[in-house]
């Protein structure tokens, strides 16, 4: 792995698995990365719905659910670590002095917010909070090195997230399309490469 890899930045792209990649939960997902330094990358899985959809999430959590706008929103699989906790990827709801206005939020350069805690799920409850929000069940993480690693391996493919794929795409169009923002399609990458 040459250094200047080694230093790429993917926070705000899309991890998008290659055909290849067999794991159940990965195989044929979009990661979107919320944050990637030297000490490892953490994400969530885009195109993985859960068999569960907000109203009924918040009635588990006794809060009313008063966003009809999000009334057949599913929750989604976000990752295979801490799959009992919410997370939710909202845009930036700017606060006094910038921050955000909920407790635990993680400002993710490129205009979004991931936040852990309650505060945003009780906004929403009441018919406020931010606009346009996805909620996953757990996250997806790889330690020091891990993720560059699995890219050197041809696992993943990255390119530059359109938020819009996040909240606008339907779900099982989100893979094809995270593929197109490469000019690709699924069957040009040969799951066989390289075994002529």
């Amino acid at each position: 792995m040459s250094a200047d890899f080694a230093l790429t930045n993917l926070t705000d792209h899309f991890l998008i698995a290659m055909p290849g990649l067999g794991d159940e939960l990965f195989g044929r997902s979009v990661v979107y990365m919320c944050e990637h330094s030297d000490r490892g990358a953490l994400g969530l899985i885009i195109n993985k719905p859960a068999d569960i959809h907000l109203p009924d999430l918040f009635g588990k959590l006794e809060l009313p659910f008063e966003r009809h706008d999000l009334q057949h929103t599913p929750v989604f699989q976000g990752g295979p670590v801490q799959t009992e906790r919410g997370f939710v990827l909202h845009e930036a709801v700017p606060g006094a002095e910038g921050e955000s206005v909920y407790a635990s939020t993680m400002t993710i350069p490129g205009g979004l917010e991931m936040t852990t805690s309650r505060d945003v799920l009780e906004a929403m409850s009441g018919g406020a909070g931010p606009r346009r929000v996805f909620i996953t069940l757990g996250y997806s993480s790889w330690g020091k090195g891990q993720l560059e690693s699995e890219i050197g391996e041809n696992s993943w493919l990255t390119v530059q997230a359109d938020h819009s794929l996040i909240f606008d795409i339907p779900v099982e169009e989100r893979y094809q399309k995270a593929m197109a923002l490469l000019g690709l399609q699924p069957w040009m990458l040969s799951p066989d490469a390289g075994h002529a």
